[in-house]
């Protein structure tokens, strides 16, 4: 099994066992560098496949939690290599599949080859890179692709019907549907056209379809669920770390 199909599989394994996947997000290093890899397993315990952010100085997509935790993790000097050596040295290991979700200059900066080696040798099966858009994605996908590693495209409720089923093809490991148009973080609920959307996505993706963006409760897992193989969870989870409380437990509540 390459590593990106190990996402898909977790997913489908999670929905056979009769609950929508869950994949929360953490930014890498945070809030305690030093405990990088004990919060990690203990995200991974509560997931079925784990996003992990790479912190970036401006990270257009995220709202106030998510920038927070970045640039404190900046100012802790978490970077992409540092990341990857923390994983490389975790003793235990980690099972869960890991996405790694990254704005495109830390991975341009790291060079292609060499990001897609030490991913698969890292778990890391995915890579999420928001600002990249398909046109220009060739040079990062095919050298990701020689080693398994797959490229998650996001799609939006404004993504035309065309493009979106051009974005299903080219996915790899799921395909991202954000639910709203916006950045992360929201509180205001999910929309009520989320269903719809949803079903459209789905009916075209031949991966699971994994929705994120304001996705904070156990109501929203299960309305999210009832059209969507996963739920990705990340600005309401990195605000569990912030106050110390155990992100295990959290997660198995959302379940």
């Amino acid at each position: 099994m390459q590593p990106h199909e190990r996402i898909g599989a977790a997913i489908a394994a999670a929905n056979s066992a009769g609950r929508t996947g869950l994949v929360p997000f953490i930014t890498a290093g945070y809030p305690d560098p030093g405990k990088f890899i004990e919060t990690l397993e203990a995200v991974a315990a509560g997931g079925d496949v784990v996003e992990l952010g790479v912190p970036f100085s401006d990270p257009m997509a995220d709202g106030m939690t998510i920038q927070r935790s970045s640039f404190t993790a900046i100012e802790n000097g978490v970077t992409l290599r540092w990341i990857f050596e923390q994983l490389a040295a975790a003793e235990s290991g980690i099972d869960t599949p890991l996405v790694m979700m990254s704005y495109l200059n830390p991975l341009m900066s790291f060079g292609y080859e060499n990001l897609a080696r030490r991913a698969r040798e890292t778990g890391v099966c995915a890579f999420i890179v928001p600002d990249l858009p398909y046109e220009e994605s060739e040079e990062i996908r095919l050298a990701l692709e020689s080693q398994g590693v797959g490229l998650i495209q996001l799609v939006t409720p404004a993504t035309p019907d065309e493009r979106l089923a051009m974005l299903a093809g080219a996915s790899r490991g799921f395909l991202y549907a954000v639910t709203i148009t916006g950045i992360t973080g929201g509180d205001t609920g999910l929309p009520d056209s989320l269903a719809d959307y949803l079903d459209k996505v789905a009916a075209v993706s031949p991966l699971p379809v994994c929705a994120g963006f304001g996705i904070r409760s156990a109501a929203d897992v299960v309305n999210v669920g009832r059209h969507a193989a996963g739920a990705i969870v990340g600005s309401a989870l990195v605000e569990v770390l912030e106050r110390g409380e155990n992100p295990t437990e959290f997660l198995k509540a959302l379940r």
